[in-house]
């Protein structure tokens, strides 16, 4: 069940004068209220600063009607304008599949039915095979089955037509490969009862069966799928793949333009000149299923993977757009979702005088309550504060709602005291995965959209049982940044990830520094290009203020708004792997995986980059001679321990969970200079799998023992810019310690107030 009072925004942020929407869904009976709060500390943690919400007196302040706003998960294609099959004669239905469940069933393949009457068809998998189904009219229905499990991971042609002539439906199956000693092909056929009631007004689907709520999605892949005015099964298995029949009404082609939400087909033609089973055929008419002469004639649900390879994928090229024709294939799971579609329940006027910050929409009734975080950035080109935080929204998205099995008892318990976040990944798949997890089918997720509500990205959610600090991560976890910044007197203006690869390095360019939070682990080129040319070139000052950051590329589309694509591609510390010729984003057609593999390693632009991760624990920092260096002796001015950060809210030191060191051949630039490095590290850390050639050797020489710290780092860049960068997830959580009078917090206040001073 879904949690009972939830909801999400139509963006991460807005400006004074614009608008956000809400979208709330409430599963009570009486009206919830809402108020808005300012984000300022999230950590529930008793030892540390605690919550720190500030009420906001808004125009949305109030209360409103509950109402229950379902998702509906699983992708698909649709075509509105389908062929009118009554009257027609003769018909089949055809695709060829890849099923990665084939004993789950019943699973549509191509399909056309209506829910009322039980008129229509639908050709599908299941634990028996391929089946065919098709209405009446009037409620019932006959079904033939080739009885004959398939095999997974395996490619299949699939048949099924009706010929009126004989009153029989006939189905088949055929692998492309037969394997010895498997029986895994057929054909069957069924007298119908009576006249088949085929004509509907739904639309025709690919990869679902209509109903009141759309249902047996098929989970894998599907090629080329098509209707043709034939019942001639041994012409159709003569084909060869790609190849349709003369008398096809209607085709999707998956090999064309694959960001598009529009799925091209063929241009049926009124009159057909030939078909394999008759000379004069009747004219075909279509139901043209919308009067909307915008809306395509196909197009695809829910975002399925598409840029996946085909039946004919031969190894030989490993891009889509080099071999578009070796790609004709969709991958679609029971489980996509693009927009949660939910209508909206109330819309914020921002007003012209609020400030630049992290706000939150709290919603709340009974014994429920939700905040939901959206951000207030300034007006284009006019920058409220010298300092802009970056906030990691891209990488927050690509982690949402990511279930890591972890909330036992004792979690859950600890929870309840410190009065964290109460709706749990865990608890709910309601609203999709992350890209930390897998499909229903085992595949990797690819895509993660911010249509819908985000558990993970809530002010008090809280990550791991952390038995040495809070176990925050992300969102949360940046928070206590912001709270330092708030507590220490710092102004600071907010913008997102989206923002700025929507506009580029001009956003920040009016700021003397950028912040960033605790793990900017996920950028589209455009981010990176606008952050280097920033701190590298336009004399700005970045403070990287984390771990395991600038590492994975993901990419955006037009076609999709809110999605994020992220292709695990060789290398790396990943949830998943993808699959061999299937690493490049549909996207924008570029190679995915890391930034590394792309010749951008994260050094380049922030003197760092991952070097290592363990569990969630932390260690310390030791001063190097590098601390003493006269370029670089300001930052630790009025410190005088040697040891640095050995404690904190993250796993109880500034130094943990994932590490970034500084490394010339990878591109930290020769003036850079080491502050500290950390030391003393647990035994669950090791060193990045891309630095690892084999159990003794590395790819720059260095033992794997070395290649486990984080390097504090700092360097000047042209036109007067710097680059500071700490290296660690957990250094934020240290910030606090002791109210804001540590080694680590001074240490950040003495940079920060450096770059600000210009």
């Amino acid at each position: 069940m879904p949690p009972p009072l939830t909801g999400y925004t139509d963006r991460f942020s807005a400006t004074p004068g614009g608008k956000i929407a809400f979208k709330i869904s409430s599963a009570f009976e009486e009206p919830y209220d809402v108020d808005v709060v300012r984000v300022i500390h999230g950590d529930p943690n008793p030892d540390g600063p605690g919550i720190k919400l500030r009420a906001v007196k808004t125009s949305i302040e109030g209360r409103y009607p509950s109402r229950f706003q379902p998702t509906h998960l699983g992708s698909y294609a649709v075509a509105d304008q389908t062929p009118v099959l009554d009257g027609l004669g003769a018909f089949s239905v055809a695709a060829t599949i890849w099923p990665t469940l084939p004993d789950k069933g019943p699973q549509a393949v191509i399909s056309k039915g209506d829910p009322e009457t039980g008129a229509g068809f639908a050709l599908e998998i299941g634990p028996d095979g391929a089946s065919f189904t098709v209405g009446d009219g009037a409620g019932g229905e006959t079904r033939v089955v080739v009885g004959k499990r398939m095999r997974r991971h395996h490619w299949y042609r699939v048949h099924a037509s009706h010929d009126p002539s004989t009153g029989t439906l006939t189905v088949s199956q055929e692998p492309l490969k037969a394997e010895h000693g498997v029986d895994d092909a057929g054909t069957e056929s069924l007298a119908l009862k009576g006249p088949a009631g085929l004509e509907t007004p739904q639309p025709l689907l690919v990869a679902a069966r209509s109903g009141r709520v759309i249902h047996h999605h098929f989970n894998g892949k599907i090629e080329d799928p098509f209707i043709a005015a034939t019942a001639d099964h041994a012409a159709l298995r003569a084909l060869p793949p790609g190849k349709l029949p003369d008398t096809t009404l209607l085709a999707m082609d998956f090999g064309r333009d694959f960001s598009n939400v529009r799925v091209h087909t063929n241009a049926p033609a009124r009159e057909l000149s030939h078909s394999i089973n008759t000379t004069s055929p009747p004219p075909i008419t279509f139901n043209p299923g919308t009067d909307d002469p915008a809306r395509p004639a196909a197009r695809l649900v829910n975002l399925p993977a598409r840029g996946v390879t085909g039946s004919n994928w031969d190894g030989t090229e490993m891009s889509f757009p080099h071999a578009p024709e070796q790609y004709r294939a969709i991958h679609f799971h029971d489980d996509d979702l693009a927009d949660c579609g939910w209508e909206d329940d109330f819309v914020f006027d921002i007003p012209e005088d609020m400030p630049s910050g992290i706000y939150g929409c709290r919603i709340r009734c009974q014994h429920a309550e939700d905040v939901i975080p959206f951000s207030v950035r300034p007006k284009k080109g006019k920058p409220t504060s010298d300092v802009v935080f970056l906030a990691s929204t891209f990488t927050y998205q690509i982690y949402a709602n990511h279930t890591r099995n972890v909330s036992d008892h004792k979690f859950r318990e600890k929870g309840k005291r410190w009065g964290a976040a109460q709706y749990l990944p865990d608890d709910h798949s309601d609203y999709a995965h992350s890209t930390y997890n897998l499909h229903t089918d085992g595949s990797g997720v690819g895509y993660s959209t911010r249509l819908r509500p985000i558990m993970t990205m809530r002010h008090n959610f809280l990550t791991f049982d952390d038995p040495y600090g809070s176990g925050l991560r992300h969102f949360p976890a940046d928070t206590h940044l912001i709270d330092w910044l708030d507590a220490m007197d710092h102004d600071v203006d907010i913008i997102t990830d989206e923002d700025l690869d929507d506009e580029g390095v001009e956003l920040i360019a009016p700021y003397k520094v950028v912040l960033t939070g605790s793990h900017p682990e996920y950028h589209t080129k455009g981010t990176l290009d606008a952050l280097m040319e920033y701190a590298h070139e336009r004399g700005g000052r970045l403070m990287y203020m984390g771990g395991n950051g600038f590492y994975w590329r993901v990419a955006r589309s037009e076609d999709w708004p809110g999605a994020l694509e992220i292709r695990r591609a060789e290398g790396g510390i990943r949830a998943w792997a993808a699959e061999p010729g299937e690493y490049y984003n549909a996207f924008d057609g570029q190679y995915g995986g890391l930034w590394r593999r792309n010749g951008r390693p994260p050094q380049q632009l922030a003197g760092v980059g991952f070097s290592s991760q363990g569990a969630f624990e932390g260690s310390y920092y030791r001063r190097t001679d590098g601390g003493d260096d006269p370029r670089a002796a300001w930052i630790l001015e009025g410190i005088n321990e040697e040891i640095l950060g050995n404690f904190g809210l993250s796993g109880g030191g500034a130094a943990g969970f994932e590490l970034d060191r500084a490394d010339i051949r990878l591109g930290t630039p020769e003036n850079a200079v080491v502050i500290a490095s950390s030391e003393s590290h647990q035994p669950s850390f090791i060193a990045v799998l891309e630095d690892q050639l084999s159990q003794r050797n590395t790819v720059t020489g260095v033992p794997h023992d070395k290649l486990i710290r984080a390097d504090i780092t700092y360097f000047e860049t042209a036109n007067g810019g710097a680059v500071f960068s700490v290296g660690s997830i957990t250094f934020c959580g240290s910030l606090s310690h002791q109210d804001y009078k540590n080694s680590i917090s001074r240490m950040i206040d003495n940079v920060l107030r450096r770059f600000k001073e210009g």
